[in-house]
């Protein structure tokens, strides 16, 4: 049964502004990614929802801070920085720091993210289930392709995308 789901923070769930620097609280300008708020706000009833980002300059403080100008702060029960968890994604440790803190296992857990090798492949190395979130249709990196378990363009197709995955999940636990 799928009991959480963990979003990456920079292009999953907040837009990535290249020109500016330093942590993302400070910024002149932040926005929301296009769908999130009315998928976030579906999801919350039913999930832990938390964040984790591999924001090296932002504790789990600044980050909140940022997710307060855009309203969504109040969707996510936890968040998780490389900073607090001392690990970055890919690594395992990363996601294992995260399960420690939610008490799950790792197949209660689907993990959304924009960067396949990071958000993608290294949950799923840890066993999370996994949502790649693509919104401009690039194609997996050759040989990672096929670990996503499922992969959406838009905010609108989570439901469904969280649907299939439990249909997996019941599947292999019974």
């Amino acid at each position: 049964m799928i009991r959480a789901l963990v979003f990456d923070w920079g292009d999953t769930v907040m837009r990535v502004f290249p020109e500016f620097s330093g942590p993302m609280a400070h910024w002149p300008r932040v926005e929301a990614e296009p769908g999130i708020e009315n998928a976030l706000r579906t999801a919350k009833p039913s999930y832990v929802i938390a964040l984790a980002s591999n924001a090296s300059d932002s504790g789990s403080s600044l980050v909140r801070d940022a997710l307060e100008r855009t309203g969504l702060e109040k969707y996510f029960d936890e968040v998780f920085t490389a900073r607090d968890l001392k690990a970055t994604k890919p690594n395992s440790a990363f996601y294992r720091g995260i399960l420690r803190k939610l008490e799950l296992t790792p197949d209660e857990v689907v993990m959304i993210g924009d960067h396949f090798e990071t958000d993608i492949a290294g949950a799923k190395k840890t066993g999370l289930w996994t949502i790649w979130y693509n919104p401009s249709d690039k194609e997996p990196p050759i040989g990672l392709e096929g670990m996503a378990d499922v992969v959406i363009q838009r905010y609108s197709d989570m439901e469904n995308a969280l649907m299939m995955i439990s249909g997996r999940a019941s599947r292999t636990m019974s």
